[in-house]
């Protein structure tokens, strides 16, 4: 990772520019099929300048990623603090995710795992939210919308193995995003829920 304590205004702001380009560029067409060539021509600057900011390409992967979850996380932030109950959070996440995944070629997430460096950081970052999760849940139940029977520590690690599944299997290119969402979040949720929950999904999804 690149120390920017020492870069100039300019060199700071060409930085943004290649992150914004390169993430733009990994979404759209897959890590692993654009190169640092691809970048520098993108933004019209030599490979060499763009090496002075970033010593390789799993360096520019590893910041692009960091700046998409923070604002990601920020916008999440934002749109829940306006939800009343877990059942109006889990609804607005879904959307959220559903229009990210949208945009975004589906080999990006296949070949972000792959680079050692941005695998630790998702991998912390599902740590921290471990804790989250654990105090939704019991928000959930306190709120009457989630069994309180139900061993939700082996649910989180299920979804985890149906998620790495999904994209190791590519079951992307057989089904459409709203599918694969449907199936492995509202499905397996509904088997979460009280009676009450399950008739405010039912409501939201038909």
């Amino acid at each position: 990772m690149q120390d920017t304590n020492h870069i100039s205004d300019y060199k700071k702001g060409l930085r943004a520019r290649i992150i914004e380009a390169a993430m733009n560029a990994f979404r759209e067409r897959g890590i692993r099929s654009v190169t640092m060539d691809d970048v520098a021509a993108e933004l019209g600057i030599s490979k060499r300048t763009l090496y002075e900011i970033f010593d390789k390409k799993e360096d520019l992967l590893f910041e692009g990623v960091k700046e998409m979850h923070e604002t990601r996380t920020a916008r999440m932030e934002v749109k829940l603090a306006h939800c009343e109950n877990v059942m109006e959070i889990i609804l607005a996440v879904y959307k959220i995710k559903v229009e990210d995944f949208r945009r975004t070629n589906p080999l990006f997430y296949a070949d972000m795992v792959k680079y050692p460096q941005v695998g630790r950081y998702l991998a912390q970052q599902n740590q921290l939210m471990s804790s989250k999760t654990k105090q939704f849940i019991e928000r959930g139940v306190e709120e009457g919308y989630f069994r309180s029977d139900v061993n939700y520590e082996l649910v989180g690690r299920l979804f985890d193995a149906l998620g790495k599944y999904v994209v190791e299997s590519r079951l992307y290119q057989q089904y459409s995003i709203e599918d694969i969402f449907h199936g492995l979040i509202f499905v397996s949720l509904r088997g979460m829920c009280t009676e009450q929950g399950v008739r405010v999904l039912d409501s939201q999804i038909g």
